[in-house]
């Protein structure tokens, strides 16, 4: 008969990768606002998901992340608010011109 080992020294990790919601809303703007939400993750390399269904216009939506990095996404989230619209749109110009290849 075999035995498994009683490992319970080390720490489990999995809780670390327990999705946690960074924002939730429902109504006319919540989509975009989660779409911008998503666009800052992604601009840190924070990994999101986002649930939702634009479909219904009452529906919530929600962005996760997971637990490990609630501290980096919050931090990034309040740095693109403090920076404002223009901040952002800068951003997006300057991806947008280097990602087209020269002619």
């Amino acid at each position: 008969m075999s035995t498994v080992p009683d490992d319970t020294s080390k720490p489990d990790p999995s809780h670390d990768l327990d999705m946690v919601t960074v924002f939730s809303d429902s109504g006319a703007m919540a989509e975009m606002e989660a779409t911008g939400i998503q666009g800052v993750l992604e601009a840190n390399d924070i990994p999101f998901t986002v649930s939702g269904n634009s479909a219904l216009p009452v529906t919530e939506f929600s962005v996760s992340v997971p637990e490990s990095r609630l501290g980096d996404a919050r931090q990034a989230l309040a740095d693109a608010e403090a920076a404002g619209p223009a901040a952002a749109e800068q951003a997006e110009l300057e991806s947008e011109s280097s990602s087209v290849p020269p002619e």
